[in-house]
């Protein structure tokens, strides 16, 4: 992948951490900026969303932060300001098509543990959107891990990382984390096989391929064997997938992502059309 033609984003910055717990839903139990991201922390690793409250620090106090500015000497962080600056070419266009404004997303670098809108994650998550402060969040360390433990190796595939992550962002200012909101308090469940989490996640996934897609036509940055990189990337992260290695067993109602064919399929389908409109992954079975 020649990552290197791609605009850098200016929007990529380094969180030093600080003190302070950040709050839930302004400390009056778990909101929008809460309920939700705990579906959709951690983009590969498996964890019962409630199980994530161990990993959050849900005190009542404001976060505080302290950032600088990144090393931009740094090869991977050279990497993660390209893919960024063109998802907000790509999507800044496609917004613009549709008659909207795509307001960037902020991408923090964190290592270990950071203070978010949505609480206090640690790296153990995997990188993560919060829709709280519009963030990004994610540990470079994430990268080694996803080619170690995960077998996703290229750099397509952490482009994909970062391209899902920033789904999440298009689907914040398309209204679907509203609507997911209203829909969980009407009732509708977020996990297992059917539920609206998977349903979100795979439209993000379904997102990302469609700024692969122009990406793709704009820069002509593709190698042979960089889809099929990003496209492991997806299977190895499913739901069934990593139940079996880490339970032995698969257990659909526990579902929060999807499974590895559906990753595939999803990310698949946005990349071929091109559209976001052949992501609704909310209409019909997925």
């Amino acid at each position: 992948m020649r990552w290197d033609r791609a605009r850098r984003s200016d929007n990529v910055e380094f969180d030093n951490g600080g003190g302070g717990g950040p709050r839930f839903g302004g400390g009056r139990g778990l909101g929008l900026g809460g309920i939700v991201i705990l579906a959709i922390l951690g983009l590969v690793f498996f964890k019962d969303p409630t199980a994530l409250l161990s990993q959050v620090d849900t005190g009542s106090a404001p976060p505080t932060r302290s950032t600088t500015p990144v090393d931009t000497s740094n090869p991977q962080v050279d990497f993660v300001r390209a893919i960024l600056g063109d998802t907000e070419d790509e999507w800044g266009q496609i917004f613009a098509a549709r008659g909207g404004h795509y307001d960037p997303p902020k991408l923090t670098l964190f290592t270990g543990r950071v203070n978010t809108a949505c609480g206090a994650a640690t790296a153990a998550v995997g990188p993560f959107y919060c829709p709280g402060d519009r963030h990004v969040y994610l540990d470079l360390a994430f990268f080694q891990e996803l080619q170690d433990r995960f077998h996703a190796s290229g750099d397509f595939a952490r482009a994909y990382v970062i391209a899902h992550e920033v789904g999440h962002h298009v689907q914040n200012l398309l209204g679907v984390f509203a609507k997911v909101d209203q829909a969980r308090r009407r009732g509708a469940t977020l996990q297992g096989a059917d539920g609206l989490s998977v349903r979100q996640e795979l439209q993000a996934d379904c997102l990302a391929g469609v700024w692969a897609n122009h990406a793709e036509q704009r820069n002509h940055w593709l190698d042979p064997g960089d889809l099929e990189n990003a496209l492991n990337a997806a299977s190895q992260i499913g739901d069934d997938t990593l139940q079996r290695e880490s339970r032995g067993e698969v257990m659909p109602d526990s579902f929060t992502h999807g499974t590895s064919a559906q990753r595939v399929h999803w990310f698949k389908a946005g990349f071929d059309s091109g559209a976001v409109g052949s992501c609704n992954t909310f209409a019909g079975p997925v």
